[in-house]
């Protein structure tokens, strides 16, 4: 009699338990290609394409274009959230490293804070950081708390951005929520 009740227990649970189970996602082409079609030739333009929770932490999905750039700009830092780029298109020279000098806190209600990579600062430059000359098929892993520091981009450069989110402080973002996003006007 035990053993029926707990074989009928499983068998109810076992489909319940199997829902929390994360599926597959994913992305075509034309999608990526119509999140950078709508970036400025002349900004950075980062955006998020999904977010999905894969159990133990979140993965986003996003495309960064950046337009032509002679002088440093911002060094940007994530404390929780890993990033790496898969470069498409266009170069760039990119510092990494943790020195970062004035570095300042960006407020909670700042986009990226809200919506691509959770809190974190921005700073003048790296010392003493590894420099790299980042070319189509280049690939960086920049884990969380390492600053990231566009020295040149030479004409532009476009990347595939993956971001590793163990703390869930990213929103969801499912392909309904992509779409509607790209049926809106592009952000500034």
């Amino acid at each position: 009699m035990i053993a029926s009740k707990t074989l009928l227990i499983i068998a109810v649970a076992a489909p319940l338990l199997a829902q929390d189970k994360p599926s597959g996602t994913y992305i075509n082409s034309d999608e990526i290609q119509a999140y950078l079609k709508r970036a400025p030739a002349d900004a950075v333009s980062d955006q998020q394409v999904r977010a999905v929770d894969i159990g133990k932490s979140h993965v986003d999905i996003g495309v960064v274009y950046r337009g032509k750039q002679t002088a440093g700009g911002a060094v940007a830092e994530h404390d929780l959230v890993s990033e790496v780029y898969h470069i498409m298109d266009g170069s760039a020279t990119l510092v990494l490293g943790s020195d970062i000098t004035e570095l300042k806190r960006r407020p909670a209600d700042d986009r990226a804070v809200r919506l691509l990579n959770g809190p974190g600062g921005n700073g003048v430059s790296i010392r003493n950081g590894a420099t790299y000359q980042l070319k189509p098929g280049d690939v960086v892993i920049i884990p969380a708390g390492v600053g990231h520091w566009f020295t040149k981009i030479d004409d532009h450069i476009e990347y595939l951005m993956v971001r590793v989110d163990p703390d869930k402080v990213t929103p969801l973002k499912d392909e309904a929520a992509s779409k509607a996003d790209l049926a809106t006007a592009p952000r500034p």
